[in-house]
């Protein structure tokens, strides 16, 4: 008969589980808390304390930590017989083992490392890596639990592929709950990144760079924007590019979302247009027509073969104003809470060039969507880490400095120009009239270049800019790049202020009756995408 040993923190299931491998002729152990719960389900066990000599010590600390499990656990089942016959050990076949949760209590507000090392598990990891190396079924994840039992039913079909992803999977669990022991316990000295295959990419970034297959991998958080939380719907398995893109058009949606949700307490209408990792277009309306006419008009050139996100559903209207307004294109991919059935047909491209990409939680975008994660960047031989691109302007804020009130109307427009520019590759400056993009000029090594950029997008997309809104995601070193803006038709600027020439500046706007407001540099500085 074989033995399997079940030692879990979360008890919801395991009663069940242990009654399967019963009816499947398995004899069970189990640690103590473990034990009494199969017991009052009515199910025959017997407590790890009886096969270690007694019963847990030094405060729960030393229960499986013998070598009577772990000789069960390493023993290789054919040369080791005879020793661990002479020894009166048995072998164990199966270990089902959670981790205390050490990780909520580090991410309690009340955590102390007391606490934290009280809550940190020894014995579990030890039998998962134990169970791991002796090729043993180990199972750590409650949701594997019927997949094994069906497995071991149907008769261990592939074992050794089973067993082998069974003890990864334990391997990666175990390093997860070490690393976040690490970063705790060093303050942050120590740090990492792991994560899980999710889905593989269809090809690279360049065709070039499959020599390891491009993939996206989850980092088990559970964000419900986190990109394996995006349903490929229809369409082929999107490119590392195309996740690239989803990516950073949530920055700037959920950006969109959190400066209207603080400044106005309602998260409006939101299409965003992204290629190659930047907005080209993107809108608020009064429906999802409106906002979609809008960001599509932006710059109908550059929204040729790009993404395109929204916060509410696509119907078949939505998706025809996608393709149509401002001239007709394809787009790769379209991402949004939902999709009408008829709009997928629209949407549809030969040789599924258009993934369709579905996560409810974009409907319910808010100041609280922003992702707060430590954002952490490979480099070569080492990674940098920081904060989070989670600054919202508020405009009521005392350290934003106003030469003169606008319209309501304008304020929305320097809304949404911050929160676009602030989600662009820096150097930018964007222009926005009319609650619409209209000139994004992104990634320029100096400002008066971005100036002239996002002028030049805009008279290329044939727009009035008479009476739009600038933001810069820094100071004006000079008065040129106000210069520029002014004599196209810009009537009001959000910038930051830090220059030497902030004089020189305000002078200038004042003298053209520019509205210029800015926040310090190190404040709002809207720097991103380094």
């Amino acid at each position: 008969m074989s033995t399997a040993l079940l030692s879990v923190y979360h008890k919801n299931g395991i009663v069940d589980f242990a009654k399967a491998l019963l009816e499947l002729g398995w004899d069970l152990l189990a640690s103590g808390g473990t034990a009494r719960a199969l017991r009052e389900g009515g199910l025959r066990v017997r407590d790890v304390a009886e096969l270690v000599g007694g019963g847990a010590i030094l405060g729960h600390r030393v229960v499986t930590l013998s070598r009577e499990v772990h000789a069960g656990l390493l023993a290789r089942l054919s040369e080791d017989a005879d020793e661990m016959a002479s020894l009166g050990l048995s072998p164990i076949e199966l270990v089902c083992v959670d981790l205390y949760p050490m990780g909520a209590t580090i991410a309690a507000a009340e955590n102390s490392l007391a606490a934290v090392i009280d809550m940190t598990d020894i014995g579990g990891p030890a039998m998962l890596r134990s169970a791991a190396k002796g090729n043993r079924v180990v199972v750590c994840d409650p949701n594997d639990r019927f997949r094994v039992l069906r497995w071991l039913r149907d008769g261990r079909p592939d074992e050794d592929e089973m067993i082998n992803s069974l003890a990864a999977k334990a391997e990666y669990v175990v390093a997860q709950y070490c690393l976040a022991s690490a970063r705790y316990r060093s303050s942050g000295k120590y740090d990492g990144l792991l994560g899980m295959k999710s889905r593989e990419c269809c090809y690279a970034e360049n065709r070039h760079q499959n020599q390891s297959p491009a993939a996206l991998f989850t980092t088990g958080t559970d964000d419900p924007l986190a990109l394996d939380r995006f349903e490929v719907i229809e369409g082929s398995d999107p490119s590392y590019i195309n996740w690239t893109d989803v990516n950073r058009l949530l920055q700037t949606i959920t950006h969109i979302a959190a400066v209207f949700d603080k400044n106005r307490q309602i998260v409006p209408f939101i299409a965003v247009g992204c290629k190659h990792g930047n907005p080209c277009g993107a809108a608020i309306g009064t429906s999802p027509e409106d906002a979609i006419h809008r960001m599509a008009v932006g710059d109908p050139l550059a929204l040729f073969g790009g993404i395109v996100m929204t916060n509410f559903a696509v119907s078949a209207l939505s998706a025809e104003k996608m393709l149509t307004a401002g001239g007709k294109r394809v787009l790769d991919g379209v991402v949004a809470p939902k999709f009408f059935v008829d709009a997928k047909k629209v949407l549809r491209r030969s040789n599924d060039r258009c993934r369709l990409y579905e996560n409810s939680a974009l409907s319910s975008l808010s100041v609280d969507s922003l992702d707060t994660s430590l954002f952490r960047k490979p480099v070569r031989g080492a990674f940098l880490r920081q904060s989070n691109y989670n600054f919202v302007l508020d405009i009521s804020d005392p350290k934003l400095a106003k030469t003169k009130e606008v319209s309501g109307d304008v304020e929305n427009d320097m809304l949404l120009a911050w929160a676009i520019g602030s989600t662009s590759n820096s150097n930018t400056v964007t222009l926005v009239k009319h609650r619409a993009l209209v000139g994004n000029g992104i990634g320029q090594q100096d400002r008066v270049g971005c100036c002239k950029l996002a002028v030049s997008l805009a008279e290329r997309g044939k727009h009035n800019i008479q009476g739009a809104s600038a933001y810069s995601d820094s100071f004006f070193p000079f008065a040129d790049g106000p210069e520029v803006l002014a004599n196209a038709g810009v009537m009001a600027i959000l910038a930051s202020s830090g220059s030497v020439n902030d004089a020189k500046v305000l002078d200038f706007c004042a003298k053209r009756n520019v509205a210029l407001w800015r926040i310090p540099d190190a404040t709002g500085r809207g720097f991103f995408g380094h």
